[in-house]
């Protein structure tokens, strides 16, 4: 990922006005923002121009923001926050479901956009010692090239995804707080419903075959938050 001072931003959203704020004022850190109205054109452009982060309203004309958050994500690993109009957490759990980071509720300030946009571009980086393979049971992880399979066959995880399948399996058998993955996966200035863990927790655990009721590989602590099994 580049630094904040190269980062390439679209912002995906039908309403000119809200666009052309949020460009100005994520120009005005640095970034290099551009505005798109569509969503079909949004997937062209984002597939052509690879931008470090996308900022995409649900609400669009074409495709809507999941359809394009969905086809992003089948060439993409970028960043994708997630606005809708609407306080209703199904939109958000649909958002996040097809590989959105992030998410806001509209109304919204600019600063505060800015401001989740630069938390996720300050991730915690690997370390020296992140080049050794993880083994747990048939699941090993490889937090250097940022691969995961399962019994020899690749696992296709959103950055997001890998972010807390790599936070877990550093901790073998340690418990991690819901606060604790937030610092670790979305950075310690982030502010937003703890909530987010448990959808990308759910979605890991899917494409790790895990049953819900009864996984083997992400645990939960009733109360806490969860820890790595043994697989």
């Amino acid at each position: 990922m580049s630094d904040v001072a190269r980062t390439s931003v679209l912002v995906v959203d039908d309403e000119p006005v809200l666009a052309g704020t949020v460009k100005n004022y994520l120009e005005r850190a640095g970034m290099a923002a551009d505005t798109c109205a569509d969503g079909n054109e949004a997937v062209s452009r984002i597939r052509e121009e690879q931008p470090d982060v996308v900022i995409l309203d649900l609400g669009l004309p074409g495709l809507d923001g999941v359809e394009v958050c969905r086809k992003v994500r089948t060439f993409s690993d970028c960043y994708v926050l997630m606005l809708t109009a609407r306080a209703d957490e199904v939109d958000m759990l649909i958002g996040l479901s097809v590989g959105a980071d992030d998410y806001l509720t509209k109304p919204f300030s600019p600063r505060e956009l800015v401001a989740r946009v630069q938390v996720m571009l300050r991730r915690p980086r690997s370390t020296a010692s992140a080049s050794v393979a993880r083994r747990i049971g048939e699941l090993v992880v490889h937090p250097d090239s940022r691969e995961a399979s399962m019994d020899g066959v690749a696992v296709d995880l959103t950055r997001t995804e890998f972010d807390l399948l790599k936070a877990l399996s550093a901790h073998p058998g340690r418990v991690l707080s819901r606060r604790q993955l937030t610092d670790m996966v979305w950075g310690e200035d982030w502010v937003g419903n703890d909530h987010l863990v448990d959808v990308h927790v759910a979605h890991l655990r899917k494409k790790l075959g895990e049953e819900a009721a009864d996984p083997r590989y992400v645990l939960t602590v009733r109360g806490v938050g969860y820890r790595m099994g043994r697989g």
